[in-house]
């Protein structure tokens, strides 16, 4: 009797695998996900097949069919995937085969080399247009909450230290832009993976007039490889996008960051709501932010994965080794990781009260303007350098006097410079601080608002 492992590679092998040989080298434990895209595979290479005269119409109709009834069995929850049946590819094979015999010429001019590449390449399309929808969804929630609360201002900060006021909104819409290269990026690496290698064999082509533009076409690439040991060997879409999604899990990482600060005592500018905060076992005082801790530490994680696929790589000569199998596990970690990420914050976000008294206290330090008073200085003819200084002189002035900046007296400030007279203190007005910005790109209210509208109208056209 012929064992699963000798059906799988042929003649050359007389005796079966050993049992921890099957249970060491399978990978159908994993990767299963790809079974809607690798049967979609088949069933274009059938297709193609019956178009150069390898199978006739009803082969071709027994194989589509077969594996149709295979795909709503998965789907069902009714399919048994067997370890000794090797991967994704075979346990479809194997069973589509035991029910029509056709199923037995569909493996034709195909190596599971060029079959797993087109599984992961389709898998990959799909998987980056989830991912572009979330990351929609997470600056949806937060043009939606800086709309929401316009008008707080809080302390924008360098070095974590209090620098100068922003809009809550214009802090909020620097994570817009951060995950438009994210959105962005991805669609760079959709087209790099919209390739068919299929047709490629397992290193040289094939002998058969195999038709791979209409192939192509059928499963939606935009264009085949061009060279057959770069298409069975290429993982530079899966380095690629999982790249992007490292860089994608670092801003999640600081925007995790920023709320769960915010959220601090010693802050309190923001309550997250209860559904989405925790307790402690022991201190029954205690709201913990610990979607955002989660988001914050997932992202070693995701970045451990793009680590991995690189270590995997570096050392591999051409083509195909089977190192290569391990390539899927990290992946859909990632793929696992990243995008539920963004759909909880995306959700916590629309649940989050803002302290607008806390937020003004903090951000009402007339020291955040200190710039500004520089600034006033250099109208006046001075020269920055020497602006800078003086107004450094009246901050420390203010320290050792242990009074606001604002309370000095007008001798003291006479003393610093006779430049200064009573007009300077205006620039200590919070309001004026901000709309005096007209640089594009500024906390400026209204430019800020013109921001909101353009990404509004970004998103909502994009919505897929």
């Amino acid at each position: 009797m012929t064992s699963p492992s000798t059906a799988l590679w042929g003649g050359r092998f007389k005796t079966g695998a050993a049992e921890r040989l099957r249970d060491y080298t399978q990978s159908v434990s994993f990767d299963w996900k790809l079974f809607r895209h690798d049967i979609a595979g088949s069933i274009a290479h059938a297709k193609m097949l019956e178009r150069i005269g390898v199978l006739n119409a009803q082969e071709r109709t027994d194989i589509v069919k077969g594996l149709g009834e295979i795909l709503a069995q998965i789907e069902r929850g009714e399919f048994v995937w067997k370890t000794e049946r090797e991967d994704v590819h075979m346990n479809i094979e194997a069973e589509l085969t035991a029910r029509y015999p056709a199923g037995a010429k569909l493996h034709t001019g195909r190596s599971r080399n060029d079959q797993v590449a087109t599984a992961m390449r389709l898998w990959l399309k799909d998987q980056i247009a989830a991912d572009q929808q979330a990351i929609t969804g997470l600056q949806a929630a937060l043009t939606t909450w800086a709309t929401r609360d316009f008008a707080a201002v809080i302390p924008g900060y360098t070095h974590l230290q209090r620098a100068q006021p922003v809009l809550l909104a214009h802090h909020l819409l620097a994570y817009v832009e951060m995950l438009e290269r994210d959105f962005e990026r991805l669609s760079d690496c959709a087209r790099r993976a919209d390739v068919l290698p299929l047709g490629s064999g397992a290193i040289a082509g094939s002998t058969l007039p195999l038709d791979r533009k209409f192939v192509a076409k059928l499963l939606g690439f935009s264009r085949i490889s061009e060279n057959s040991m770069d298409a069975v060997s290429d993982r530079d879409f899966i380095v690629e996008y999982q790249a992007a999604c490292a860089l994608l899990a670092v801003h999640l990482s600081r925007l995790a960051e920023d709320l769960i600060l915010w959220s601090s005592a010693e802050f309190h500018f923001i309550r997250i709501g209860d559904a989405y905060t925790t307790g402690s076992s022991l201190m029954p005082q205690k709201k913990n932010p610990d979607i955002a801790e989660l988001a914050r530490g997932k992202s070693g994680r995701v970045i451990g994965n793009l680590v991995a696929a690189l270590t995997l790589l570096k050392g591999l000569p051409m083509t195909y080794n089977r190192d290569l199998q391990e390539d899927k596990e990290r992946l859909f970690d990632t793929a696992e990781t990243v995008q539920p990420t963004l759909l909880i914050l995306a959700e916590m976000l629309g649940h989050i009260e803002v302290d607008q008294d806390s937020c003004r206290r903090a951000s009402s330090d007339p020291l955040l303007l200190a710039t500004d008073l520089a600034d006033w200085l250099v109208r006046k003819g001075i020269p920055f350098r020497q602006a800078h200084h003086l107004v450094g002189e009246a901050v420390a002035l203010a320290e050792q006097r242990r009074v606001p900046i604002t309370k000095l007296t007008l001798r003291e400030w006479k003393k610093i410079s006779p430049t200064f007279d009573a007009s300077a203190l205006e620039v200590f007005s919070l309001e004026r601080g901000l709309d005096a910005r007209p640089t594009h790109g500024s906390p400026n209210p209204k430019l800020v608002k013109l921001q909101l509208v353009r990404w509004k109208k970004t998103l909502t056209a994009r919505k897929i």
